[in-house]
């Protein structure tokens, strides 16, 4: 094979809970990933040269080893001894540093596409291992769907998939950064907690609006202090008839859920003319095997 085209999905986080800081400085978390019909474009092929290649359609992302494509190729070639070079064209349609795993979304498409250009034969196991030396996410974005996330993100349990709904994803004119996020939470001074065990349960029970009920994400503490208008992208979400809505990873990306889809295009629509953001979209959730993408 010389060339593979691959979608790369984006993630939101239905919970998100941080259980203490480790001696060797990352955060222990719990966490239930969800992937959505967000996704980005990318080309891959073969090249006869050395080179690592990227181009993309954003001129504020890195093509160097700066980008998370770069650093899976690498790595893949480095530990298969791939003597060819990659081509990577990049399609961005995820928000960028907006708490949805655009860049590690991006490095799992890279594994992925290694193995198939070079025929590697690898299993989920052996990507995951490569992934996590990336990033704490990519584990999880190889595998995608639903799932519950815990140690720094790599120790990954499947989960049913989620009863049908759709979202309104807004991201503010905002960037955040994730390390000052986790650098300015004090895990062991928060005094409430989401409750991930019974998020797990209510999906497992397949309940829609539990799960809507037990959003939660303790990074709101540190981002929403930051950038308040988080919390009023929150609140008008809810007042548009969204049953809950919550901050996406480190943020500032907020989604609600809707159970009608009419309900989600008019709050989609009254998102737009509210003018919070210009990057608003209308999606739903999606499964693992899910290669569609978002309006």
């Amino acid at each position: 094979m010389d060339s593979i085209s691959l979608q790369a999905m984006a993630k939101i986080n239905l919970g998100l809970d941080v259980l203490r800081r480790r001696e060797d400085g990352y955060h222990e978390v719990k966490m239930v990933m969800q992937t959505v019909g967000i996704c980005d474009r990318l080309e891959f092929g073969r090249l006869r040269s050395d080179e690592i290649r990227i181009r993309t359609d954003k001129a504020q992302l890195p093509c160097d080893g700066g980008n998370l494509i770069h650093k899976a190729v690498r790595l893949v070639r480095e530990n298969y001894r791939i003597s060819d070079g990659v081509a990577v064209r990049l399609e961005k349609n995820i928000p960028i540093a907006a708490g949805m795993a655009g860049g590690s979304t991006d490095a799992a498409a890279a594994i992925h596409a290694m193995d198939r250009l070079f025929d590697l034969g690898l299993s989920l196991e052996e990507k995951q291992k490569i992934g996590v030396k990336i990033g704490a996410d990519v584990p999880y974005c190889l595998m995608g769907g639903t799932a519950l996330c815990e140690g720094i993100g790599e120790i990954l349990t499947p989960l049913p998939a989620v009863p049908q709904a759709f979202l309104v994803v807004a991201k503010p004119e905002v960037d955040v950064s994730t390390k000052y996020v986790y650098e300015n939470l004090h895990a062991d001074r928060l005094k409430e907690h989401p409750d991930i065990d019974g998020m797990v349960g209510s999906i497992r029970s397949g309940d829609l609006g539990k799960i809507a009920e037990r959003l939660g994400n303790v990074l709101e503490t540190v981002t929403v202090k930051r950038h308040p208008v988080i919390a009023d992208i929150k609140a008008f979400l809810k007042m548009q008839g969204a049953l809950n809505a919550l901050m996406s990873g480190s943020g500032p990306t907020v989604f609600g859920i809707f159970k009608e889809k009419e309900a989600a295009r008019e709050a989609y629509g009254a998102m737009l003319k509210r003018g919070y953001t210009r990057q608003v979209y209308l999606t739903e959730f999606a499964g693992r095997a899910d290669d569609g993408c978002g309006a």
